[in-house]
């Protein structure tokens, strides 16, 4: 049941901020809109107001926003079709927009309960590499051989790397001090035997869930490249069933693991969402982009037909996806 609960939750609110996104601009630029549908399928729930519907769907797994002249030409003035491009395009990427936001407030509420580790010393342990080598509690670690440390994140990947003794930079008391440490090999990870000062505020919170977030995107290009360079294969992606799945068992540890998983879902949905494939956001953004350049635009049977092979292809890739990738993992444990 949780993890039901928690997948409408991290859908819904995925869904609904993406659509919202549309809508809010639309109506910003005076374009006609029809219906918010948040969900599809048969309506549970509709109401008018203005000239617009708003219902709510059967199946949480979509949304969307049904502008005047946006699916095929239409003479109102207000039709999407016939404001100008740029308008247009504003539309277009406002929902992918919404779901980077969406990530930075969910990393943003973790770090603000959690706090963000620093490269400030909270505690040197006994015997440790740091120990030995002099470092003290209250040390900011400030360089690690020539590479300027900002954070904890940082810290660790520079030490991790290291197998012989680093020149490690730290400022105590105003004052910059060069210590030589060796790390050790401790449960598969390179150590100096260090803890981080823990921070807690909005700056340094909202910093980290802004940096997070651009982690998490570099994640992903860094899989599509992967993809193309065959280091990796689409069965290892997760579908609609492996997404379900996982946060259902992030939902089990908590709260905050709820919310770190809808700001990764948030993430990853909007630069899927940005790639240049018709049907997709960032498909559409292309044509309107291509319109701007040349003053031409492309033609409604092309557009329409570009958009059914992009939706073909993305509805295989799930099918596959789900077969060879979700059902093959959950079935072998």
């Amino acid at each position: 049941m949780s993890t039901l609960i928690g997948s409408i939750i991290v859908f819904m609110l995925v869904i609904t901020l993406h659509e919202l996104g549309h809508f809010t601009v639309a109506k910003l630029c005076n374009i006609k809109v029809n219906e918010f549908s948040i969900g599809m399928g048969p309506k549970l729930v509709s109401t008018i107001k203005g000239e617009t519907s708003y219902s709510l769907r059967l199946l949480p797994i979509g949304g969307y926003v049904a502008m005047e002249g946006e699916e095929e030409n239409s003479n109102d003035p207000r039709a999407f079709n016939n404001v100008n491009v740029f308008k247009r395009m504003a539309v277009v990427i406002a929902g992918v927009i919404m779901n980077f936001i969406l990530a930075v407030i969910a990393f943003l509420i973790v770090f603000s309960i959690l706090g963000v580790r620093t490269n400030v010393v909270k505690d040197v342990i006994d015997n440790s590499p740091a120990k030995m080598a002099g470092m003290l509690s209250g040390d900011r670690v400030v360089r690690i051989e020539n590479v300027e440390i900002r954070d904890w994140d940082n810290l660790v990947r520079n030490i991790s790397s290291k197998t012989d003794e680093v020149s490690i930079a730290v400022n105590r008391d105003g004052k910059e001090i060069s210590l030589n440490v060796k790390p050790e090999l401790k449960n598969g990870k390179h150590v100096i035997g260090i803890t981080p000062k823990i921070q807690k505020n909005f700056l340094s919170s909202f910093t980290a869930a802004f940096k997070h977030t651009l982690s998490v995107i570099k994640d992903v290009f860094k899989t599509i490249k992967m993809l193309f360079s065959g280091e990796a294969k689409v069965s290892m992606l997760a579908g609609p069933v492996g997404v379900i799945n996982l946060i259902g068992k992030e939902t089990a540890k908590g709260y905050l693991n709820l919310l770190n998983i809808l700001g990764i879902i948030s993430a990853n949905l909007a630069i899927i969402n940005l790639l240049p494939i018709p049907a997709l956001d960032g498909g559409k953004f292309l044509f309107l982009l291509i319109e701007s350049i040349t003053g031409k635009k492309l033609s409604e049977k092309v557009e329409n037909s570009l958009s059914l092979i992009g939706l073909s292809f993305l509805f295989g890739i799930m099918i596959y996806v789900t077969i060879f990738g979700d059902l093959n993992r959950i079935i072998n444990g």
